[in-house]
């Protein structure tokens, strides 16, 4: 079992965890990910290697509450254990070699996206981030990008934090104001990545999107998480997550993630539940 050592909510519906797992914070790189079940009965559920830190021997995964087990893994505190928590596991993102890149990250998916930022900053790339949220208030890991980056755009739905619009916009200003990238990285809902993608493919840029379907077992033998990439099927978990933004079906990828939302919306409801019986 491993313990949590830290636990910060940030925002109301995201939440940041430092584990205990030595074993795990000495292989992990980023891009990489992990899988762990809350309980011995619980379900397996994948989950990011937001930072890690090898000489304490942690690794901090950051996540949103939306299905059951991400509600009932928010109700555990400091001091308290998973079960199991499984890692590294998939491809660590390739940093070698890029002399200036953009990384793109929207949403949660800045969680996944500032591990990068921030191997790329420490190797001596030049980094240009582009963070987006819908709002002020769902704002993570600014400080953090802030720290890791030559130059940081922050962009909002609404306007409330940086600038109004979609990091589309931010990235086409970039582009068309004449910056030259190795490669662009984007992270994030895959309608953002989708269009990401069409955009930097229109200016010719190397993109690399990080992939999170679903997932089971993490060693290619469920087949949940297969992806058409460049006309051929791929597994996230062995294959990825990173893969060729301009190759990836993303209109196959955005319909096959819709597929449980319902089941999901309703295992969050019924955890919730529970969990007020239970006080």
């Amino acid at each position: 079992m491993n313990r949590i050592v830290e636990k910060t909510p940030l925002n109301p519906t995201v939440t940041r965890m430092v584990i205990d797992a030595p074993q795990v914070a000495r292989k992990a790189e980023p891009g990489q990910f992990i899988i762990l079940r809350v309980s011995e009965d619980g379900e397996r559920i994948p989950l990011t290697v937001a930072d890690y830190d090898r000489e304490k021997g942690t690794v901090t995964i950051i996540y949103q509450i939306v299905g059951a087990t991400t509600e009932k893994l928010n109700h555990l505190n400091a001091g308290e254990t998973l079960h199991d928590f499984v890692g590294p596991l998939g491809r660590p993102t390739e940093t070698e070699g890029l002399k200036k890149v953009a990384v793109v990250g929207g949403g949660v998916g800045c969680a996944i996206a500032y591990p990068v930022a921030k191997k790329l900053h420490e190797q001596g790339c030049e980094v240009h981030s582009v963070i987006g949220f819908r709002s002020k208030d769902l704002v993570i890991l600014e400080d953090e990008f802030a720290a890791a980056s030559d130059r940081l755009l922050r962009m909002s739905d609404d306007g409330s934090f940086g600038e109004k619009g979609l990091v589309t916009d931010a990235l086409r200003g970039l582009l068309e104001a004449g910056e030259q990238y190795d490669e662009v990285i984007t992270i994030g809902p895959l309608i953002m990545m989708k269009f990401v993608c069409k955009l930097t493919k229109e200016f010719g840029v190397k993109t690399v999107a990080s992939m999170n379907p679903i997932m089971i077992d993490g060693t290619g033998m469920c087949g949940c998480c297969r992806l058409t990439v460049g006309g051929k099927m791929r597994f996230a978990c062995v294959d990825g997550p990173d893969f060729d933004g301009h190759q990836i079906d993303f209109d196959e990828a955005i319909a096959r993630a819709g597929t449980y939302r319902d089941f999901e919306r309703k295992a969050r409801e019924e955890a919730c539940n529970l969990f007020r019986e239970v006080r």
